[in-house]
């Protein structure tokens, strides 16, 4: 697959979910630790996703890293934005900041 035609196809995902996670494996299956941690933060606080497995396809899974210009997996994004990975959702998740992103976004109810 060429790079225009997966970026566009991450570019669809990214448009039709508000929130989408670009993951190996699924949210009821991660198959990583660092899928699995997005997972659990996205899932205590109540968010509803998209995801895909990079696991899937080698051209989506080399597709996602060009495309954020972001080397590792999982990836997430809220309303098109590229927020970060595991290191970041967790830091801002423990901080609180996480919650507030996600509300000032509207994709999070207010507790």
């Amino acid at each position: 697959m060429s790079d225009d035609a997966i970026f566009r196809e991450i570019q669809a995902k990214i448009d039709e979910n508000p929130v989408m996670l670009f993951m190996k494996g699924t949210p009821q299956f991660p198959q990583c630790g660092f899928s699995s941690a997005v997972c659990q933060i996205l899932d205590y606080l109540g968010v509803e996703y998209g995801s895909a497995n990079v696991l899937a396809s080698d051209d989506l899974r080399q597709g996602i890293k060009a495309f954020s210009d972001w080397p590792t997996i999982p990836q997430l994004y809220v309303k098109g934005e590229f927020v970060g990975g595991c290191d970041i959702i967790r830091e801002m998740f423990e901080t609180g900041e996480l919650r507030g992103f996600l509300q000032d976004k509207g994709v999070l109810v207010a507790a």
